[in-house]
């Protein structure tokens, strides 16, 4: 049972990262320009935005990184 856990953790954190990823804009803009992300940097709030969408990616990654941590050493 904790090792299912574990698992559905890793791939919802997994499928979370990509989204997050995908989300960043790069330097075409990327897929958050779908989202408004185009309004361009002297909009309000866009740069607060950015910051918190880093966050939440940084955060999901260490939970990512734990979840792999934790199985590598419960399946040795």
């Amino acid at each position: 049972m904790f090792t299912w856990t574990f698992v559905a953790i890793e791939i919802i954190s997994a499928i979370g990262l990509i989204f997050l990823v995908l989300l960043h804009s790069g330097r075409g803009g990327g897929i958050s320009d779908l989202m408004g992300g185009s309004l361009g940097a002297a909009a309000a709030g866009s740069t607060v935005v950015e910051r918190n969408l880093d966050r939440i990616t940084v955060a999901v990654a260490l939970v990512f990184t734990f979840a792999t941590l934790t199985l590598d050493l419960r399946l040795q």
